[in-house]
């Protein structure tokens, strides 16, 4: 039986967003009807889309076979996505040995927010997920295939591919990973080093070599942000064949996968007898399940941002209150890097998602009947892959926890309640992921510092004016005023701080790093300033509390917020490396607790 609470907040979504789904649904059968337009293409723009596939060709010419569009986030400079180089001709020949076809549809662009960390680049950034949307929209447009898949990891490729998958609803979509590197340095060491570094204890050569030894080759970073945390909410949410997100790249269980995917994509089409649309796989069930993994995996706060996003597309109506009354019943169950010293390959060698999602179903804290791309049911997640004699196989995973170090029960969790946590006052609406965050730092109540960009933060820190406890307020990061950096390069010195005994926070309408660490962050604060939210009135010395515990964001200061908001000084971020480009992007952007989208508040 699902919990009660988790089955309240599900019918309070489904009634919360019962208009916009309708109409939603109504408009994907419709495109269901329609069909793919191959048969009503010109001769001429058939020839045009054929003309490139090679042994291909005459299938495509005769209509017959099932034809898959690959949208894929392919580039050589990212090790995320570095991958997918091989996979398209893994597919096709998967394709073609089932009797049909594939194309590469399109590319979506991938970018690394870790390359961009504290550079002007990072304000590309979330903008760049709706421009995967649209890009993958583009590739879909010529309305040839019958079932799509998509290849993509990173912080913003994956969300806007669900945003893309979700427009055209009306075909059978799989997502496909790339699996993350090997373990390199720990990710503990290499934030020491960072912090050494931040504090002039080493030099640049120290921390390159560092940095070269955490991010050694091909993958994903091992560390839980938002690049796996987006792993696991598609297997949650169904889009992922199960136990396919931590398998390692280029090793045999990986291309067994893919070329899977590939013929499962083609058998959920409407050719043949298991028709399962995208539509249908995310309804709200599903978000609540994603939102469930989140909350009992301690993953990246810019979920809350994307997860909104997402289900927008497909007409359902989430809202951060809906996170917050789920992550008071959902135990916090894993331990993974930087609520941990385990990477995710040491999280799914304990057990990994297979184990996790089976403790919260036995605990009755997800829908077990929801619709996957594996069949019916979530059940079927509970299961790992493997590669016997060449056969892909999948097996009853383990029963218990392989080190409860890394992974436990949520009869046994870590802590009672789950990993993010909502703060709203009179300073406004924030999140923080708390699970990283020790018990005697999520209340802080301190005077403010106050800051416009995170240059000046570091210009203060090297000058040693960060002195005492202090409230760090860095604001006009919001998505309309510069796109919604994230702050991660923050984090190594308001360590330093924290670690000489201060108390400090953060508070910011910007957004840190999935990876976001010990320091309590009350990011997304929204009205954000340039929309004249309160943030924009705060002054240096005000007093002000952050409260994760009771869910408390104020200013104590009397009268502080009858002050005029600060006028922002926005010249600086209007161009270069791109920015120019994304003036109509933050001109129209929605707020972050509406997804930061472009395609409507």
């Amino acid at each position: 039986m699902v919990h009660a609470v988790i089955k309240g907040v599900t019918d309070r979504i489904v009634e919360r967003s019962a208009a916009p789904r309708a109409a939603y649904l109504e408009r994907m059968e419709q495109a269901r009807g329609a069909g793919p337009a191959r048969a009503h293409l010109s001769c001429s723009g058939q020839a045009h889309a054929y003309a490139g596939a090679g042994e291909d060709q005459q299938a495509l010419a005769t209509g017959t076979a099932g034809n898959l569009g690959i949208v894929t986030s392919y580039n050589d400079m990212l090790s995320a996505h570095q991958p997918f180089e091989r996979y398209p001709d893994l597919i096709r020949r998967a394709a073609r040995a089932v009797g049909g076809t594939a194309q590469v549809a399109g590319g979506v662009p991938a970018m690394c927010d870790g390359v961009t960390q504290g550079a002007p680049g990072m304000e590309l950034s979330l903008f760049s997920r709706d421009v995967i949307a649209l890009a993958a929209g583009v590739a879909l447009s010529h309305n040839t295939f019958d079932a799509a898949v998509f290849l993509g990891v990173c912080d913003k490729i994956v969300p806007g591919l669900v945003i893309a998958a979700q427009t055209f609803g009306h075909l059978p979509t799989v997502f496909i990973p790339a699996g993350p590197m090997a373990s390199g340095m720990p990710n503990d060491e290499k934030a020491k080093v960072r912090q050494q570094f931040a504090a002039g204890e080493c030099g640049r050569a120290e921390l390159m070599a560092a940095e070269m030894a955490a991010y050694h080759g091909p993958g994903t970073c091992t560390f839980y942000g938002t690049a796996n945390t987006n792993q696991m909410l598609m297997e949650f949410m169904g889009l992922h064949l199960p136990g396919a997100s931590f398998v390692p790249p280029n090793t045999g269980l990986r291309d067994a996968l893919t070329q899977e995917a590939a013929r499962r994509a083609l058998a959920l089409s409407a050719l043949g007898n298991s028709y399962t649309p995208v539509a249908q796989v995310l309804d709200e069930r599903a978000y609540v399940n994603g939102i469930v993994g989140l909350m009992a995996t301690g993953g990246s706060t810019n979920l809350l941002i994307h997860l909104v996003a997402m289900a927008r597309a497909g007409g359902i109506l989430l809202d951060w209150v809906d996170f917050s009354e789920i992550s008071s019943v959902v135990p916090l169950v894993a331990r993974v890097y930087p609520n941990g010293l385990a990477d995710v390959n040491h999280f799914h060698a304990a057990g990994g998602l297979g184990y996790t999602i089976r403790t919260l179903l036995d605990a009755g804290l997800l829908h077990p009947d929801t619709h996957t791309v594996a069949g019916q049911g979530l059940e079927r997640y509970t299961q790992d892959p493997k590669l016997t004699d060449g056969a892909l196989t999948w097996q009853d995973g383990p029963g218990q926890s392989l080190n409860d170090r890394i992974l436990r029960p949520a009869s046994d969790p870590f802590q009672e309640t789950g990993g993010l946590s909502r703060l709203t006052g009179s300073l406004g609406t924030a999140v923080m992921k708390v699970s990283a965050v020790a018990p005697e730092h999520r209340i802080v109540e301190a005077p403010a510092r106050v800051f416009h960009d995170q240059d000046q933060v570091k210009a203060a820190f090297k000058a040693g004016e960060l002195t005492g406890d202090m409230i760090v307020v860095v604001r006009f990061q919001g998505p309309k005023a510069n796109g919604m950096p994230e702050l991660h390069s923050l984090t190594p010195i308001l360590s330093i701080l924290q670690g000489r005994g201060q108390k400090v926070a953060l508070v910011t309408d910007g957004r840190m790093s999935g990876a976001s660490g010990k320091v309590p962050a009350a990011i997304h604060v929204v009205p954000e300033a340039l929309d004249g939210g309160p943030i924009a009135r705060v002054q240096d010395g005000d007093l002000v509390r952050v409260d994760a515990v009771t869910g408390v964001l104020d200013i104590l200061t009397e009268g502080a917020l009858d002050r005029a908001p600060v006028p922002a000084d926005l010249a600086g971020n209007q161009s270069g490396t791109g920015r120019e480009l994304f003036g109509a992007f933050r001109a129209a952007v929605g707020s972050a607790d509406t997804g930061a989208s472009i395609f409507g508040g």
